[in-house]
């Protein structure tokens, strides 16, 4: 039987949870993008059925909402966090808070495995002592996508960020400093974890519109973690 957690997120069991993925050698391929910035290829492959189980509690208390743009516009994407500050936005701007605007209540903790997740992510692109206090989780479904941007709002920038896949596959947009600037399109499967900081901690980054595709563990679905220290 689903449970109420996995039907909120639209997930889809099969009889073989991972048909859709290449066969494990032990270790993650390390990818450097940029000064600073790698892709850890399968890095959260092992721990993805505790981090899905960890997301449904998570949105059970703080549960998925499209946000509004400062400009008035909605999000495609469906958005929650977790942890001592969550990310929010509205016409009064994008900003960290420790109590979810929707309930009044102070966002989740972060669960222990995704601590876990960040630190050792971090640890292996060169980041030692991360810590995150932020967690956004953002849900993709078909045809919704995140332009480039920059994350800005954290009050420091010494500290990497920490974007973590599963579900369907995704082109992640990595670019540089400026807008304008050359950009590598990444394809993303589930379990591959990108870090980026240092040098290339404010590039403008994004996802394209997400292609119709199944996968054994999330069906259409595509969740994202983002682990950031933001206070």
């Amino acid at each position: 039987m689903t449970s109420p957690a996995r039907r909120r997120l639209g997930w889809m069991m099969t009889t073989d949870l991972f048909d859709d993925l290449p066969p494990d050698d032990g270790a993650a391929a390390t990818q450097t993008l940029a000064p600073g910035a790698v892709l850890l290829r399968g890095f959260a492959r092992r721990q993805a059925p505790a981090l899905l189980e960890a997301i449904g509690r998570v949105t059970a208390g703080a549960p998925l909402r499209h946000l509004v743009t400062p400009g008035g516009f909605r999000m495609s994407v469906a958005t929650s966090s977790c942890g001592a500050l969550g990310w929010t936005s509205d016409a009064h701007g994008y900003r960290y808070t420790t109590h979810d605007p929707q309930t009044g209540l102070r966002w989740p903790a972060m669960p222990p495995v995704f601590s876990e997740l960040a630190r050792d992510a971090a640890a292996c692109a060169g980041f030692a002592g991360f810590t995150p206090d932020a967690c956004l989780i953002n849900r993709y479904a078909p045809g919704t996508r995140l332009t480039l941007h920059q994350d800005r709002n954290e009050r420091d920038f010494g500290a990497p960020i920490v974007s973590a896949s599963l579900g369907v596959p995704a082109i992640f947009l990595f670019g540089g400093q400026r807008r304008s600037d050359p950009v590598q399109r990444l394809r993303l499967i589930h379990g591959d974890v990108v870090v980026w900081g240092d040098a290339s901690r404010l590039n403008h980054h994004g996802v394209l519109p997400i292609k119709a595709a199944h996968h054994a563990l999330l069906g259409d679905v595509r969740i994202n973690l983002t682990f950031r220290r933001a206070g």
